[in-house]
């Protein structure tokens, strides 16, 4: 019964953000027998997928959350488009990274080092290829490294995208720096301080800025970019996040929010630039966040307002895909694991395939038998 009670309250933290508003009950998940390492989704492009890892200092800023240290440092993921085909995979984690995750989530009953096990498929410092690729920039929720959002990276590279995903140090429970050195949650300390949303945003603006400044003299890939041609899409804080970025950076030409409850202000002028909300039934309209209807109004572009029904705060990362491994099993009329990052990858293609490659989409023009889960609203999507 420990066991059980352990595992259910490590799937609610893992199920919820100090960063976003509170989400209606709903069942815990229930313990289950772990099944061996997961495997994530393959890529649905037509590109093999390449990543590496870059590490980057700015000296302009001291970091926000650890004192002692007198520059913001970040950690960098890409996935890119490749033509190699073998090679070693990238890990997802490393043992280290997995253990203060699970501590931290309250997980037990299984290995701590479970979730570095877990299978991708991308190649480890593979040659990129193409040229004009757009970018896209990912920010994870918060405690969460970004290596939650894999499944959704591989696939974007597979389909022509240049992937940035950002490590915002001391934002997550474990974050790898040069030198082997691990940069544990100290923002963690403060998720109840008051204006602790806007601030947390506004930090991961300023990176975001920093990233777009410093990655054509980082990596040596970075000329097949299209640097007319950025997005950004984040998770819960990462969301939230995202309309932040736009706000501050016109680098940044459209962006979706997953499930997060926004903080930055939009002007009264209004946003011109294309924008998406993609997420659980807590964002109908009217419903517990309040924050969507607000910048509904001043998002004066190219908009949609979709919510999943079946979804949960995770749907759009890669932890219901890992339920298996942690003995969890989601509660019934959850969408699955792999649902769920079907749902993801569809929608958020055809956002950016429509707003930086000019392809037309008809999925984002209304529902779709295909995916009857999809609601479009603020018209056809009442409180649930």
């Amino acid at each position: 019964m420990r066991q059980l009670l352990a595992v259910a309250a490590g799937l609610a933290v893992l199920a919820a953000s100090a960063c976003t508003a509170p989400t209606p009950p709903r069942p815990a998940g229930v313990a289950a027998t772990p099944t061996g390492p997961v495997t994530l989704p393959a890529p649905t492009g037509d590109h093999p997928v390449g990543t590496t890892v870059l590490y980057l200092k700015d000296a302009s800023r001291p970091d926000p959350w650890n004192l002692d240290a007198d520059a913001r440092e970040l950690k960098v993921t890409l996935w890119y488009p490749t033509g190699q085909r073998d090679g070693q995979r990238a890990p997802y984690m490393t043992p280290k990274e997995s253990e203060l995750l699970l501590k931290g989530s309250r997980i037990t009953g299984v290995p701590y080092d479970t979730l570095s096990k877990t299978r991708t498929h991308a190649v480890e410092d593979a040659e990129p290829t193409g040229r004009r690729l757009p970018l896209v920039v990912l920010s994870p929720g918060f405690t969460k490294p970004v290596s939650t959002l894999t499944s959704l990276a591989e696939d974007l590279a597979s389909r022509g995208y240049v992937v940035a995903g950002i490590d915002h140090p001391y934002e997550n429970y474990a974050t790898t720096l040069p030198g082997g050195r691990v940069a544990e949650c100290i923002a963690c300390d403060s998720d109840g301080d008051p204006g602790f949303g806007m601030g947390v945003v506004q930090g991961r603006a300023a990176d975001v800025s920093f990233l777009l400044d410093r990655l054509p003299s980082e990596w040596d890939g970075s000329d097949r970019i299209d640097r007319s041609r950025i997005a950004m899409a984040g998770q819960s804080i990462g969301g939230a996040s995202t309309l932040a970025a736009m706000v501050k950076d016109p680098r940044v030409r459209a962006g979706i929010d997953m499930d997060g409850t926004t903080y930055a202000r939009i002007p009264k002028s209004g946003l011109t630039r294309p924008f998406m909300f993609i997420g659980s039934p807590q964002h109908v309209p009217g419903g517990r966040d309040i924050s969507w209807d607000r910048d509904w109004k001043l998002l004066t572009g190219w908009k949609r307002w979709v919510v999943l029904t079946g979804a949960n705060h995770q749907s759009s990362t890669d932890l219901p895909l890992l339920g298996s491994v942690l003995g969890i099993t989601l509660p019934y009329g959850a969408l699955s694991g792999a649902r769920s990052a079907e749902l993801t990858r569809t929608y958020v293609a055809a956002f950016l395939d429509q707003n930086l490659k000019s392809q037309r989409q008809p999925l984002l023009e209304g529902p779709s038998s295909r995916y009857p889960e999809v609601r479009f609203c603020p018209v056809a999507c009442g409180r649930s």
